[in-house]
């Protein structure tokens, strides 16, 4: 099979799995082995959690680029559009490097059936592999253990928080979905858990595979002073650390964790406390407590999980006390919705729902049921879709108000694909 577009191949992977979901590595190794029968592969780290990942590889991103390394950062989900998943030094790849992949993955994998995400993903490796970088950033889809990203030995490994999500393929406590997570381990590697309470399970995992485990506040340490911040870990220790630029207590954590893994693996790579006031000060993450610009506070935020959200609250209490928040919103139907809702009630003063166009979506029908066993009480239905459900917010927010959109990568897609279309905000 060949396609000469981009959407043409996706299309067509999106049809040629029969699950959307398909945790195993047995597929999408014996691919990867026909595809790069040595394994050729740049220094890497892998990232996993529920909660923390994408932020994680962001600062890695910052911290490589600005010691002036080539990096390579597969992510998932994209926000806007397809290429975001694959970059090089910050940069999403063109389509044709993607497409050339694609090709070169359906002329080897004789028969084997591959998902959407994995056909990304080895996408993601090869074009990686050929393109000479220093150091490759893989974040874990779903899990770890069974996990495409997982076929790749890693030289370091970051767990970040983990919170109930996922529950049908991961199980429903901590316990039983840390230990999927830290199936990224590997022996004699440096496995690092940011997580301020690891399940017991994470660090089971990792001294059964007789990993080099650093927990937060245990081999590594973070602090907070007047002026800046401090880091520490193994006799090393940066001082006057700049606030990160991505937002939020939560955020120190997983800078810490970004940290020790360039210490780390140092002797390969080295990055220097120039770099790492860099990266901190310059790191972008689309869709975690993204402000627009515009006359309004307009906040993106892709938290659709209870720990997401609780984070989400911190930050909305910290940083707007006092302002009435206008939150349009929408979730996939798979999730804790009335945990959200409980969690977000206390700071959100009037709910807009806007319908998905996803079938994974909730629908109204069903999203009012939930409001109705909820303690929310303002809650506006019947938008025909995001613009319709955000014009209705704006129309009823004052101009010291803040207008919130959270609650799904879909939602903050359809937000951002408006505002570039139409500037919202103006």
């Amino acid at each position: 099979m060949h396609f000469d577009s981009l959407p043409g191949w996706l299309r067509w992977q999106e049809g040629l799995h029969p699950l959307a979901i398909d945790l195993g590595l047995e597929r999408v190794a014996a691919v990867y082995d026909a595809l790069n029968p040595q394994r050729l592969k740049p220094l890497t780290i892998t990232v996993a959690g529920t909660n923390g990942k994408g932020s994680c590889v962001a600062y890695l991103e910052a911290f490589y680029k600005a010691q002036g390394y080539r990096v390579g950062a597969y992510t998932s989900p994209h926000i806007l559009r397809y290429n975001e998943r694959i970059k090089i030094n910050g940069e999403p790849v063109s389509d044709e490097l993607i497409c050339a992949a694609f090709t070169r993955i359906e002329a080897v994998r004789a028969g084997h059936s591959l998902s959407y995400f994995e056909f990304g993903t080895l996408a993601a490796l090869d074009i990686f592999w050929r393109s000479d970088l220093d150091i490759q950033l893989l974040e874990v889809g779903l899990g770890g253990r069974l996990d495409a990203v997982n076929i790749v030995d890693p030289d370091a490994a970051i767990v970040t928080s983990i919170g109930i999500d996922h529950v049908y393929w991961l199980g429903d406590t901590r316990e039983a979905i840390g230990g999927e997570k830290a199936g990224i381990f590997r022996p004699a590697t440096p496995a690092i858990v940011s997580d301020l309470e690891p399940p017991a399970s994470v660090i089971a995992t990792a001294q059964a595979q007789q990993a080099r485990l650093y927990c937060l506040n245990q081999q590594f340490h973070y602090s907070q002073q007047q002026q800046g911040w401090t880091w520490s870990a193994e006799g090393r220790q940066l001082d006057g650390l700049p606030e990160p630029a991505l937002k939020g207590e939560h955020q120190y954590r997983n800078a810490s964790a970004a940290i020790l893994a360039t210490q780390l693996l140092s002797e390969r790579l080295p990055v220097g406390a120039d770099a790492i006031r860099s990266g901190l000060a310059n790191v972008r993450l689309a869709g975690r407590f993204q402000q627009l610009p515009g006359d309004m506070t307009v906040i993106l935020d892709v938290g659709h999980n209870p720990e997401a959200v609780k984070t989400l609250v911190a930050y909305l209490k910290q940083y707007y006390p006092d302002r009435t928040i206008h939150a349009v919103f929408a979730m996939m139907k798979d999730k804790d919705i009335a945990s959200v809702l409980d969690i977000m009630h206390p700071v959100v003063h009037n709910w807009y729902f806007a319908p998905l166009a996803n079938h994974r979506a909730i629908t109204e029908t069903a999203m009012r049921e939930i409001f109705l066993q909820s303690p929310v009480s303002k809650v506006s239905f019947g938008f025909s879709g995001f613009k319709d459900a955000f014009d209705a917010a704006k129309s009823q927010a004052h101009p010291d108000d803040v207008l919130l959109v959270f609650g799904s990568f879909f939602l903050v897609s359809d937000c951002l694909h408006e505002f570039e279309k139409s500037e919202l905000t103006t």
